[in-house]
C-alpha cells in the first residue's frame, strides 16, 4: 500500500473518532464473511458505523488521543462508531454476540472515557438513556400527583357522602 493511501486512511480515521463520540474496538477473528455483512447492515440500520482498519494504521489515528487501547490492537481489529447512544450501540453489539455470532468487544471509548471489557459487560446492563429520564420523569411527577390525590380526596368523599344520602332520601 502507498504511503499517500496509507495517510488518507489514517486521517480518515482520525476525522470519524473525531466526529463520533464513542467507540468499541471488536475482535472478529472467527467471523465469517456473511456474518460481517450481516453485521454492518444491522448496524448502519441503527445509524452506526463498523470500519475495518490495518492495525498499524488504526494505532497511527489513536495512539496520541487514546494510549491506553495501544494492547488491544492484536489480531482482527475493527471500529464500531456511534455519534448518537453509545448504551444503544453497546447492546446490539452484545445482542449480535449472543445469537451465536463470533463476536467479542475488546475495548471501547465512550464520550473520551476508557472502558475495559469488563466495565462494556456492567455497561450493557445499564437502562438506555431514554428509558432513564422516562424513569427520572416518572420519579418527579410522582409526588405531585400524590398531592392533587390527597387534595381532591375531601371532594370526592363529600361527593360519596352526598350520593350515599340522596339514595337514602328517595328510598
Amino acid at each position: 500500500m502507498k504511503k499517500e493511501t496509507k495517510n488518507k486512511i489514517v486521517t480518515g480515521l482520525e476525522e470519524a473518532i473525531s466526529h463520533n463520540n464513542s467507540f468499541y474496538l471488536i475482535d472478529y477473528k472467527q467471523m465469517t464473511a456473511w456474518q460481517m455483512v450481516e453485521l454492518r447492515k444491522n448496524l448502519k440500520r441503527h445509524g452506526f458505523q463498523l470500519k475495518v482498519v490495518k492495525n498499524r494504521l488504526a494505532l497511527r489515528a489513536l495512539a496520541d488521543r487514546f494510549p491506553e487501547l495501544k494492547s488491544y490492537f492484536r489480531h482482527s481489529t475493527a471500529i464500531a462508531l456511534t455519534d448518537q447512544d453509545p448504551l444503544a450501540l453497546a447492546k446490539l453489539l452484545k445482542d449480535f454476540s449472543q445469537q451465536g455470532k463470533v463476536l467479542e468487544v475488546k475495548a471501547g471509548i465512550i464520550e473520551a472515557h476508557y472502558l475495559s471489557p469488563e466495565m462494556f459487560g456492567e455497561i450493557v446492563k445499564l437502562n438506555s438513556k431514554m428509558d432513564l429520564i422516562a424513569r427520572i420523569g416518572y420519579l418527579m411527577s410522582y409526588p405531585l400527583t400524590q398531592f392533587l390525590r390527597t387534595c381532591q380526596a375531601p371532594l370526592i368523599n363529600m361527593g360519596r357522602l352526598l350520593s350515599v344520602l340522596k339514595q337514602k332520601r328517595e328510598s
